[in-house]
């Protein structure tokens, strides 16, 4: 792999990474000290030696200031860049039909609803572009009225008389 380097810097970004170091900013604190440590000619190996980081990590900050400029010294969102799939109005009244309707008329081997499930129904019938996330049927249920529980499990007992006697409180 050939070695990267930040090459030649200005006087004026020379000063905006020295201003840089005194920053309340552990992540800019750590760009500029790559980022001066690789204007001396260091490779990235050499530099992750001397800050205890990774050589990778060295070589996203010189990338990234090659591609950014200055700007990368600035930690950016981490929230997801990606569109996140969303059920529409006519996906949100099937999940309100769906869910009244057992999983065994879509031929699942259960009769509990689970969120996975629901998700995965709705995306076979073409109401999402993907299979959404458990959070996303929470909210689409929430939007149409109904409130989501976690379905629990009952022991019932073979005994046939079980309902009568559980009315009568004998045990």
């Amino acid at each position: 792999m050939r070695p990267i380097y930040v090459g030649e810097i200005t006087e004026k970004q020379r000063k905006t990474l020295k201003a840089g170091l005194r920053s309340s900013s552990a992540f800019t604190v750590r760009r500029c000290q790559i980022l001066l440590k690789s204007a001396k000619w260091l490779n990235a190996k050499q530099i992750a030696e001397q800050l205890q980081c990774s050589d990778q990590v060295v070589r996203n900050v010189i990338h990234a200031y090659q591609q950014e400029g200055v700007i990368c010294l600035q930690e950016k969102s981490h929230a997801r860049q990606d569109e996140q799939a969303n059920i529409n109005e006519k996906g949100r009244g099937r999940l309100k039909e769906i869910i009244r309707l057992s999983p065994r008329t879509f031929d699942y081997e259960t009769s509990v609803w689970t969120r996975p499930l629901l998700a995965e129904v709705l995306h076979q019938e073409g109401y999402t572009s993907q299979v959404v996330s458990p959070s996303t049927i929470t909210a689409a249920l929430q939007g149409v009225g109904i409130a989501w529980r976690r379905a629990k499990k009952w022991v019932h007992s073979p005994d046939p008389h079980y309902q009568h006697r559980k009315k009568d409180g004998i045990n």
